[in-house]
């Protein structure tokens, strides 16, 4: 089992999950993070500090596109390990549907 981060991420990118991660397995795009599904340890410290409730285990139902779309852009994108503040918009984006059209594959700024 692994962890993984969800279209709830979008535009909102609330990074407290970051600090609790004890392997640092989360990556930082420029509008919403990653989990790299090979480095996490599967300690579910990070699923309930989400305020966006964005990230979910892999064994809930048609999560096997969210493995692999982390699995990606972990791969291209920083490692992140220190809370920063919100996208600017987050509380109001923060359940609003169809956010992958909002989806940036630019990187973050990591750190």
């Amino acid at each position: 089992m692994t962890y993984i981060v969800n279209d709830n991420c979008i535009a909102c990118k609330y990074t407290d999950c970051v600090e609790v991660c004890p392997v640092d397995c989360f990556y930082e795009g420029e509008n919403m993070l990653v989990i790299h599904p090979d480095e996490c340890i599967d300690c579910g410290v990070c699923e309930p500090e989400c305020p966006a409730d964005a990230i979910r285990p892999d064994t809930e139902p048609e999560m096997e596109k969210w493995v692999e779309f982390n699995r990606k852009y972990s791969e291209l994108w920083p490692v992140i390990v220190t809370k920063k503040d919100p996208l600017p918009n987050a509380d109001e984006m923060d359940g609003k549907p169809g956010k992958m059209d909002l989806f940036s594959e630019a990187p973050g700024e990591g750190g």
